[in-house]
């Protein structure tokens, strides 16, 4: 279901595209670009869409309402949303003029910065608007133009400009908190990656709660502390197993693996080879113990 009122300025723009296989093997592309001087009466509500969609707004007011959440959105404010499920966005009532930039985006980069800004809870971010307005200047430029490098350059401006969000959601609120509880638990993680390190250990060090750390994990590193310790383990075997002569399942037991069988999956599953495969391919190793 999709109602709306386009209630635009004559110089707004609408850029469409639709996106072929090399877009759609890429991390990051785009379908769609606007540059929207919006009035009092502008409204769009969608039941869903198969995207992602970000705004930016650079004068007036915009609303934006949720899954039972609404934000306002004023100059300088970023936001992304998941418009997989419904979602209705307008001029504040109130105001006179929504002026904002938008893009629906999407990929499996889009989807790991939407969990990393926690797009559920829309959150807007504050940018530098020469910075916004570069970003979504290179996608109008280039979004519809025939060629891998003009599409190589819409997934890169996307990235960028998600990559900034991030930076400025980290950069306020509960950063410093957040920061030293993930600080804290990897310091753990590292000290003693050897031993069963669980969620209730790692979460009693950072000094919050198992789900809060999940959440800083997400959007201070964009992974969990599980994959976090279980790559910290296969990085620590393969210096031993490129500097060292002991065998695999020594290995394994030293950096935390109850079993050499398991151990090699995981290695394999991350490394793109086994553990054997690893060493041959390693040079001379610089010491032997």
């Amino acid at each position: 279901m999709l109602t709306y009122n386009l209630d635009l300025e004559e110089r707004s723009t609408w850029i469409r595209t639709t996106p072929g296989d090399f877009e759609l093997a890429q991390p990051f592309w785009c379908t769609e670009q606007g540059d929207f001087y919006a009035h009092e009466g502008f409204f769009t509500e969608r039941s869903e869409k198969d995207s992602y969609e970000l705004f930016y707004t650079f004068d007036g007011r915009g609303r934006l309402e949720q899954d039972g959440r609404a934000v306002t959105l004023g100059p300088g404010m970023a936001l992304l949303i998941n418009c997989r499920t419904p979602q209705r966005y307008l001029t504040k009532p109130g105001a006179e003029r929504w002026y904002h930039l938008w893009a629906h985006i999407d990929g499996p980069g889009v989807a790991a910065f939407a969990e990393t800004l926690d797009v559920g809870a829309l959150r807007p971010v504050t940018l530098a608007d020469p910075i916004a307005r570069r970003h979504f200047g290179t996608i109008a430029t280039n979004l519809g133009k025939p060629g891998i490098m003009a599409s190589t350059v819409v997934g890169l401006a996307v990235h960028n400009l998600l990559a900034e969000m991030v930076g400025a959601a980290q950069a306020v609120g509960e950063s410093a908190l957040g920061d030293e509880a993930v600080r804290r638990a990897c310091a753990l993680i590292e000290s003693a990656y050897a031993e069963p390190v669980t969620l209730d250990d790692l979460a009693k060090t950072a000094q919050v709660s198992k789900s809060y750390l999940l959440k800083l994990f997400r959007q201070s590193l964009g992974t969990t502390p599980y994959d976090y310790l279980l790559r910290y383990r296969i990085t620590r075997a393969k210096e031993l197993l490129a500097e060292t002569d002991y065998k695999i399942g020594q290995i394994s037991a030293l950096v935390g693996f109850k079993s050499e069988s398991n151990f090699s999956y995981r290695f394999s599953q991350m490394v793109g080879q086994s553990p054997r495969a690893y060493r041959d391919s390693c040079p001379t190793p610089l010491s032997k113990r």
